[in-house]
């Protein structure tokens, strides 16, 4: 058993020692294998890669001859460009030198002309001199031939004529004195009534007119009997909520309500109205549709005055001051509707502006706020100017919006094209017939008289009145008038229109003298 376990064994043996050797003969030709084929694959790289190198030489020497072929044609072309400019050069020194030489041979000829001008200005001088000593021996004749003729010596003579025009002096200046002194007085009673109206506007309620009263129909008298209440509490009650005097008289049908602020008594008016109309009168009801009717008119007002601006095209606004704009309806002065007014200066004033170059829109939004303090006039103490003026710096106006309220009145220079738009503007708008209840016909007869005591003077080619019959513009035939003569016409229309025609402030006559040459080149 032993035996046959060592034989096994050595079998094993001599079996693994076979097997051992004949795997690393195995292994030894597949590693002669491998290095053959490494080899040979080293072989053809190193092939490719000289390859790759000649090939890569090839193209950079046809790169290299590319770009000498590129430099040598820059160059040429940079030599072509460079002749030409240096063709160019000489060509303009030849040009500069004939024009110096032009140049210098005007200057000869303008020295050679100044010359001869001078030398004629001298022979000039020296016969004026001598047309001078002539003209001073014929007056000297003159003067004795007069001093002769009239017994008096030339200090005697000139002693009287200066006697006499101190005369005249002294009675043009009395004239003057007068006219000013008048012109004072009539000034002071313009501001006089104007503070009157001012304060009448205010506080009149007292002393309404038919302007002030709003008529409020009833369908029947019984009505008027619930309007006044028990013990007249309805009618207290409506006086206290609304601000306004209820007038309950003899008048069928109708009550009359009073006051001098239009913008309350619209508002009392509708108030009123719906009262009726719902038939419920009593103290609670009335604070209700009041209240109602409020917010109503204040949301319309606001509406109107965005509209306003809209249509006007004059950028955002606040909302105060549009609210101020749309009330400005219910607001007049000296008859005419403070919001029509203002609507007029606008739209006049932006077209003047953009006439004389200045900004259009902001004068039509100057124009349209120019007046806004006379939305306030009824509630706040002070005149529309100052009102104006501070509630368009509350709200951050423009400057020039500033300068036309202050200007329109006088208070301010005008400083901007816009601002003195809105000042004509504003001037036209009061200033034209009907806008204020000046007569037609009256203004048309006076301007006719003027137009007519114009023309009738000599040597007048065309006479006409402007500014509402404020000014008389005068055009007059140069050849037959002079200066001298000008200045002595537009005197004595301004005495005979100061004696035949009626008419308030003052009257500027405008005398236009001019000479024009017109030669036609064919």
């Amino acid at each position: 058993m032993l035996n046959e376990i060592i034989i096994g064994g050595f079998v094993s043996l001599i079996s693994g020692l076979i097997g051992f050797f004949i795997s690393k003969k195995i292994t030894s030709a597949n590693f002669d294998i491998y290095i053959a084929q490494a080899k040979a694959k080293a072989s053809a790289i190193e092939n490719e890669a000289q390859n790759l190198l000649q090939k890569s030489t090839l193209k950079s020497k046809e790169i290299e001859l590319e770009a000498q072929k590129l430099f040598d044609s820059a160059k040429q072309r940079a030599k072509a460009d460079l002749s030409k400019r240096e063709e160019a050069i000489l060509k303009k020194e030849k040009d500069f030198k004939r024009y110096k030489q032009s140049e210098e041979d005007k200057l000869s000829n303008e020295r050679i002309a100044l010359k001869a001008k001078k030398v004629n200005l001298q022979r000039n001088e020296k016969s004026l001199e001598l047309l001078k000593e002539s003209y001073e021996k014929k007056i000297d004749e003159a003067l004795h031939a007069i001093e002769h003729s009239a017994g008096m010596t030339k200090e005697e003579a000139k002693k009287v004529l200066l006697e006499k025009m101190e005369d005249k002096s002294r009675a043009e200046i009395a004239h003057i004195v007068r006219k000013y002194e008048n012109e004072a007085k009539e000034q002071g009673r313009k501001k006089a009534n104007y503070i009157l109206a001012q304060a009448t506007s205010r506080y009149a309620g007292d002393f309404a007119s038919e302007r002030l009263i709003s008529l409020v129909q009833l369908n029947n008298d019984e009505l008027k009997g619930r309007i006044i209440g028990k013990e007249g509490r309805n009618i207290k009650a409506l006086e206290a909520v609304l601000g306004v005097d209820i007038v309950i008289d003899d008048t069928p049908n109708a009550i009359l309500v009073s006051s001098f602020n239009l913008y309350r008594r619209a508002i009392a008016t509708k108030t009123l109205k719906l009262l009726i109309e719902d038939g419920r009168i009593q103290p609670a009801r009335i604070e209700e549709i009041f209240e109602k009717v409020t917010d109503e008119f204040e949301a319309g007002i606001l509406a109107e005055g965005e509209e306003l601006v809209a249509d006007l095209d004059i950028g955002v606004m606040h909302p105060e001051l549009m609210k101020l704009l749309g009330k400005l309806r219910y607001r007049a002065s000296y008859g005419q509707n403070a919001l029509a007014h203002t609507l007029e200066v606008a739209h006049l004033a932006g077209i003047m502006a953009a006439e004389m170059g200045g900004d259009a829109r902001l004068a039509r939004r100057a124009g349209l706020l120019h007046d806004i303090g006379k939305a306030l006039t009824h509630d706040l103490e002070g005149n529309h100017i100052d009102l104006g003026a501070d509630i368009c710096n509350r709200y951050n106006e423009n400057s020039v919006v500033i300068n036309a309220i202050y200007a329109h009145h006088g208070h301010e220079d005008i400083e901007s094209v816009e601002c003195g738009a809105v000042c004509a503007a504003d001037a036209l708008s009061a200033a034209r017939p009907g806008a204020r209840r000046e007569v037609l016909e009256s203004f048309l007869k006076r301007v006719s008289e003027i137009e007519e005591i114009a023309s009738s003077k000599n040597g007048v080619k065309q006479a006409y009145a402007i500014n509402a019959g404020r000014e008389v513009r005068v055009m007059v035939n140069a050849t037959l008038i002079n200066d001298d003569e000008a200045v002595l016409m537009a005197n004595e229309i301004a005495k005979e229109i100061e004696e035949k025609v009626s008419y308030p402030g003052e009257i500027k006559v405008n005398v236009i003298r001019e000479n024009r040459a017109i030669v036609f080149a064919k």
